[in-house]
């Protein structure tokens, strides 16, 4: 059982922490329905998605749909949940945390290469938003039981101290060259570490932390959501207008989840 102390000592020396299930169980089983809706294009607020990632055409790919929870109010509920703002605050000791962006992520059941996610640091994609120093980071929420079998998350434990090398792609299924890539390019040890979580539950990472994860081998969908978040330490680059960061000031789009008293 990971309390809040263990939660930030391994978030600080690690670059990622589990936290058992922190969501409950009867909005978990809402969410899952509600996001088949969301894949099959039926969106309860009227408001589409971004269209941005993989929108599940092909039924053995990866599932990515960005910004869901403008879709959805069951969706925006989970995002919003004060359980997730109340941890974000305890992990990195902020007083104040906004959601800027979600992921619908669905990694179909076959074991098939393109489920897979590629190692990646977070902040190769928001580097172009955010300043070097921001404190922006992910919450990953676990709509089902993520066992060793399904493609869980795969950390690189204290990659999260390597600094911002850019190498690695989100979008690549070749998982094991990428690892290579990294490691000859940071040359550090790898020790790499399986998200192994019930539902509910929930992980943060940093933005520097090596991330990704392999095929989904059992016969169950692998279902999650990734939340970005920031911290009163974040700011947008100077001059840049991009949906991201352009929307920082409209409560729906990017609400606060935790403000201290």
């Amino acid at each position: 059982m990971t309390d809040t102390k263990q939660a930030v000592t391994q978030f600080e020396r690690d670059g990622f922490c589990l936290v058992p299930p922190a969501i409950p169980l009867a909005l978990v089983e809402r969410a899952v329905t509600h996001m088949d809706a969301v894949i099959a294009g039926r969106y309860e607020t009227g408001v589409p998605p971004m269209p941005y990632g993989t929108p599940g055409k092909d039924p053995t790919q990866l599932i990515k749909i960005d910004q869901s929870h403008v879709s959805d109010r069951t969706v925006y509920e989970l995002a919003t949940h004060p359980a997730i703002g109340r941890w974000a605050a305890a992990v990195t000791g902020a007083k104040w945390v906004q959601l800027w962006a979600t992921q619908l992520l669905f990694k179909p059941p076959g074991g098939n290469a393109k489920g897979n996610i590629g190692w990646h640091q977070d902040y190769q994609y928001w580097s172009p938003w955010w300043t070097p120093e921001s404190e922006i980071f992910t919450c990953w929420v676990a709509l089902v039981e993520v066992t060793p079998t399904m493609g869980p998350m795969l950390f690189a434990r204290g990659s999260n101290h390597w600094g911002f090398l850019n190498e690695g792609d989100f979008f690549s299924v070749a998982i094991d060259s990428q690892r290579e890539a990294i490691l000859k390019k940071s040359g550090y040890q790898w020790d790499e570490v399986p998200a192994v979580m019930a539902a509910g539950a929930l992980s943060f990472h940093h933005r520097h932390t090596y991330h990704g994860s392999g095929p989904n081998l059992s016969a169950q969908p692998r279902r999650s959501f990734a939340f970005h978040l920031r911290t009163e330490k974040s700011a947008p680059l100077p001059g840049v207008d991009h949906y991201y960061v352009s929307h920082l000031d409209d409560p729906q789009l990017c609400p606060v989840i935790y403000q201290a008293d």
